[in-house]
């Protein structure tokens, strides 16, 4: 299918411009979540005029995976400046892997790599062990203060995700079962409260795509790089599922911990438009597989992106 096959803004919920246009598209997203059984906060920003669409965009979001974008620009920002070297030779033996579900996380010999690989593992796939083994070379101090360059004071980065994993082994006693029945447990995640775990904001996670769209980010060499690797990004059932066109590309970053299910990203259409989505969702309930959750990531993207292309 080629997204011209339907006339941008022929939604009922992408109004033109006019009074009540944002109002009307943000009524549509409300409803999608709702419908979905989740709680969501939304950006969008069409990168080109500056038009958006926002909806709770400056409420605190706890992070999870999504922070890995911050990770990476960070990681770019040290090689621009010579403080690191992409090309070094980076040996992950067992033992001390940062476990996880994907990646180097589950493997269980010594691996040998580039920390230009380990960055495209820790995009692509979300690979926890490859974005340790990142953050040990920059920081989260670092990460802070690349946030807080690009003019990001709400982004925060508080947590490796060796001690991200940890804390929920902890506040769970141990048990992961207790996350699915005990709302008390859940209750008590601390990586689910903003003010404890790594955070940002739906526009300011916009803002930081726009820096890398931009060359703005990092060396304009090292932004092409990012931008490739976002979009070679293996999950296609969040923000992807919104866009199901040959011609139209997403990039993009998940997030996932115990309720919330996140995708920020960028959407290109093959007429030039570039369109910065950040989705944050929070469910009532823990359960592995919210496909109702994801499916709305990239009904509320579609919506916010054909409100843009209407104005």
């Amino acid at each position: 299918m080629r997204a011209r096959e339907r006339r941008p803004g022929t939604d009922p919920a992408a109004e033109g411009p006019g009074p009540g246009s944002t109002t009307g598209v943000r009524s549509r997203i409300r409803a999608v979540f709702g419908d979905a059984g989740v709680t969501g906060r939304l950006h969008a920003l069409d990168l080109t005029t500056g038009a958006e669409v926002a909806l709770a965009a400056d409420t605190p979001v706890s992070t999870a995976s999504v922070h890995k974008l911050c990770l990476a620009v960070t990681v770019q920002r040290f090689a621009d400046e010579g403080r690191l070297d992409p090309d070094e030779q980076v040996e992950s033996g067992p033992a001390d892997r940062t476990p996880g579900p994907t990646g180097l996380s589950m493997l269980t010999g010594t691996v040998r790599m580039p920390v230009r690989d380990l960055l495209a593992m820790s995009l692509t796939v979300s690979d926890n062990a490859a974005a340790d083994l990142l953050i040990d070379r920059v920081g989260l101090d670092g990460v802070n203060a690349a946030m807080r360059a690009l003019g990001l004071r709400r982004t925060v980065a508080v947590l490796t995700m060796r001690e991200l994993i940890d804390s929920i082994d902890e506040d769970s006693g141990g048990d992961p079962a207790r996350l699915t029945s005990d709302p008390a447990t859940l209750a008590r995640l601390r990586v689910l409260d903003p003010a404890r775990a790594n955070r940002s904001t739906p526009r300011e996670m916009t803002r930081l795509l726009a820096a890398v769209w931009r060359d703005e980010a990092c060396s304009p060499g090292r932004a092409r790089e990012l931008r490739d690797i976002l979009g070679r990004q293996v999950w296609p059932h969040r923000l992807s599922s919104g866009f199901p066109y040959d011609d139209v590309r997403v990039h993009g970053k998940t997030g996932t911990l115990p309720t919330l299910r996140h995708e920020v990203g960028v959407v290109e259409y093959p007429d030039g438009g570039r369109y910065a989505v950040a989705v944050f969702t929070r469910a009532a309930r823990a359960a592995v597989r919210q496909p109702a959750a994801d499916a709305a990531i990239g009904t509320a993207a579609r919506l916010a992106v054909e409100a843009l292309r209407a104005v």
